[in-house]
């Protein structure tokens, strides 16, 4: 087990804030490339100016996570110099529960030796043994972190509780894999939300299309647009007016969805939509339910269409849809136009 999980790390980098307000990366171990340095340089709160302080965020980049934990340093200590100091965590792997106590094992011996190379020697000890035990700064055991548990960490009900029979729309763009943008202005909202939407396609248990920070910068959109859908989010509200990053824009302190006129006809609504809309609903609205039984009652809904969607593709030549095949079966207009663009998504259509 240890060796499949400690090699998901990748790197771990030291950025510090010194007497004189001045930001820099100090030091890295084993390397990180010039541009994703760059990217996490802007992601780290010591370098804007004074504004918002955050104790921990993360994202990812180029298919790396990153996750950014910042102290302030409380005098006295070895840092006498230092008045703040992020640690970045980069690994292949969505869980930031994991790196969070890790990383907060880490800064508190960088304040203890004031030298990174404890902070090393703890981070190798990790990697090949999946463990980090020391009296004073707590311990670290990476099989406590099951990354199940990270997938459900967020509250699906909060999100219906929030965006009611909307929620579909989520759901549906999901589902077809849409460009979904979300926007708040404060991070911690923004991480909070957006890393529970993957949920709502539990069947694909896949995170890689979570891009919870993202800033308005040529390196970070670009590496967005390399991916064929997503879930976004910005602080920034500038990224309203670029259309040409979303199907899906979710405005969070406004409480609301819009659907871009290019993604009108694909997301249509019909009674199918309703109908699981509903369902979503009374699952979350259920105070009995925990958030695993809600994404479950989700999950066996969507099995159940897939299923359906299956046996329609094996009754077809190279057990691929068509729409005249669809259009045979005389389905409510809204309903068969969402099981093709379905189809499309689950790589089921004939083209």
């Amino acid at each position: 087990m240890a060796t499949t999980e400690t090699q998901l790390m990748l790197s771990v980098g030291l950025i510090e804030k010194d007497v004189n307000g001045d930001t820099l990366w100090v030091w890295c171990y084993p390397s990180v490339g010039d541009e994703l340095r760059e990217v996490l340089l802007s992601k780290c709160c010591l370098t804007h100016d004074g504004r918002d302080f955050h104790t921990f965020v993360f994202g990812q980049f180029s298919r790396t996570w990153y996750y950014i934990t910042t102290m302030e340093v409380q005098e006295p200590t070895a840092l006498n110099k230092v008045t703040h100091f992020s640690v970045v965590v980069t690994a292949k792997d969505f869980n930031p529960e994991k790196y969070a106590a890790l990383s907060r094992i880490l800064c508190r011996m960088y304040v203890k030796h004031g030298s990174p190379v404890k902070m090393m020697e703890a981070y190798i000890t990790v990697l090949t043994k999946g463990i980090c035990q020391s009296d004073e700064n707590g311990s670290f055991l990476i099989k406590d972190y099951d990354v199940r548990k990270a997938y459900l960490a967020g509250s699906v009900k909060d999100v219906v509780s929030q965006f009611g029979m909307e929620t579909i729309i989520l759901y549906t763009a999901l589902m077809l894999k849409k460009r979904i943008v979300v926007h708040h202005p404060r991070i911690e909202a923004l991480l909070e939300f957006t890393r529970v939407l993957p949920a709502l396609v539990w069947h694909r248990k896949d995170w890689s299309i979570l891009h919870p920070y993202v800033h308005l910068s040529d390196a970070e959109l670009e590496d967005l647009k390399k991916c064929p859908g997503y879930i976004a989010g910005f602080v920034n509200p500038e990224v309203s007016n670029r259309m040409d990053l979303f199907d899906v824009f979710v405005n969070l302190p406004d409480s609301t969805i819009t659907v871009s006129q290019s993604a009108k006809e694909a997301m249509a609504m019909g009674k199918l939509h309703k109908d699981i809309g509903q369902l979503i609903v009374q699952s979350a609205e259920d105070a009995e339910k925990s958030d695993s039984q809600v994404i479950k009652d989700i999950s066996v809904k969507t099995k159940e269409i897939l299923a359906n969607l299956v046996a329609l593709a094996d009754e077809c030549e190279d057990s691929k849809i068509t729409l005249e095949g669809l259009k045979q079966r005389h389905f409510p207009p809204a309903t068969e136009n969402f099981l093709f663009h379905l189809a499309a998504a689950e790589q089921l259509l004939r083209i």
